[in-house]
């Protein structure tokens, strides 16, 4: 029996659990790149797009919260009127997205009160 035991050993490479970690690690490195780093990348080209595509108009969220409408966009600076006569100044890295009002429901679609 222990000879069968020193056979088993002998025939077993000292590569192979080397090849078993690689494979291992680029099957991880596979489902990283898929699930973490393609949909982001996906995701800052659709922000630099929607940055160049900016212009007057466009209703516009900042990081800072500020809703408003663009009213000019000067090099890296977007002026973005945000109530009666007030602009602010606004790096253009700074504007976060579009501004997408939230749907109201209609008041048949709300629950009856509980008593």
């Amino acid at each position: 029996m222990l000879a069968l035991l020193a056979q088993a050993a002998e025939q077993q490479s000292p590569m192979g659990s080397f090849q078993g970690m690689f494979v291992m690690i680029s099957l991880f490195f596979v489902i990283f790149y898929f699930l973490v780093m393609r949909p982001q990348s996906k995701q800052q080209n659709e922000h630099k797009s929607f940055l160049s595509k900016l212009g007057k108009g466009d209703e516009v969220i900042t990081s800072g919260g500020v809703v408003g409408k663009v009213d000019r966009v000067q090099g890296d600076l977007v002026f973005v009127d945000v109530g009666s006569n007030v602009k602010l100044r606004v790096l253009k890295a700074q504007i976060s997205g579009p501004y997408k009002a939230p749907e109201e429901k209609p008041a048949a679609a709300e629950e009856p009160a509980k008593k």
